[in-house]
C-alpha cells in the first residue's frame, strides 16, 4: 500500500500541514515549498552560481507580496501541483518529495 496524504490543511497563511496515511504529520512553510520546487527552471536556478553581491534584483509586484499557496491540486495519485501567489505554478511535488520536505510534528 502506498503512503498518501489523508488531510491537507493550512494552519496559518504561512504553514501547510499534511497528515499521512501511516499517521505521520508533517508541517511545511510555504517558503520552503516554493524554494524546493522541483520544476526544471527552479532546479536550474538552484544550481546556478549566485549573482555578484553588487547585482540588484528587480522584483515583480507578485514577488513583493507575502508568499501564499493560491491552490493545491492532486496530479494523479502520485503528486500535487501547487500554485503560489507569486505566479509560479509549474512544480509537481511527488508524494516522495513531500515526505522529504517539511518537519515531522506530533499530530
Amino acid at each position: 500500500m502506498t503512503i498518501h496524504p489523508t488531510e491537507l490543511k493550512l494552519t496559518s497563511p504561512e504553514r501547510l500541514r499534511i497528515v499521512w496515511s501511516d499517521g505521520q504529520v508533517r508541517e511545511y512553510t510555504i517558503r520552503e515549498l516554493r524554494e524546493g520546487c522541483p520544476c526544471a527552471s527552479c532546479r536550474e536556478k538552484q544550481s546556478a552560481e549566485p549573482p555578484p553581491a553588487t547585482t540588484l534584483t528587480v522584483l515583480s509586484p507578485a514577488e513583493i507580496r507575502p508568499l501564499r499557496i493560491a491552490s493545491m491540486e492532486p496530479a494523479g495519485r502520485y503528486a500535487y501541483g501547487i500554485d503560489f501567489s507569486d505566479g509560479h505554478d509549474t512544480g509537481i511535488y511527488t508524494l516522495e518529495l513531500l515526505r522529504e520536505l517539511g518537519t515531522q510534528v506530533s499530530g
